[in-house]
């Protein structure tokens, strides 16, 4: 599994399955983002590699950095220390975008309020998706 930023100058590559697939609806992502609500794709260290140039990196908050496009700005990825040894990858920067369908929002108590939703996955407070 492949994905790119938009001009395509910064490329990678996913072997593995993808640990989680989740809606963040987080201030720093949609920040990040510039979007309402994100989703990513949660992928072990060891399962993706950057292809060629690897993306800038932004340390956005203690134990989260956040990567981008330097030439395009597309916003790429981003880890955490609270959930370690995982890479996400934003599902819209994948090639297959389709293929990854979403199982649980997370940080839904900073959802904005006009945002409607009736997909009737389960919700999480706070980001952290790894723990019950």
């Amino acid at each position: 599994m492949r994905g790119h930023c938009l001009c395509g100058a910064i490329a990678f590559e996913v072997d593995g399955p993808a640990q989680a697939c989740v809606v963040c609806h987080c201030e720093s992502c949609r920040r990040q983002c510039s979007a309402p609500m994100t989703t990513y794709i949660g992928v072990l260290d060891g399962h993706w590699r950057w292809l060629g140039k690897p993306p800038k990196v932004f340390n956005s908050s203690p134990g989260v950095e956040r990567t981008f496009c330097d030439h395009c700005g597309t916003p790429l990825s981003f880890r955490s220390t609270n959930m370690s040894g995982v890479m996400h990858f934003f599902a819209a920067g994948m090639e297959e975008p389709e293929k990854f369908a979403p199982t649980l929002h997370v940080a839904f108590e900073e959802k904005l309020p006009w945002l409607k939703l009736a997909d009737g996955l389960p919700t999480r407070v706070g980001p952290d998706y790894t723990k019950n």
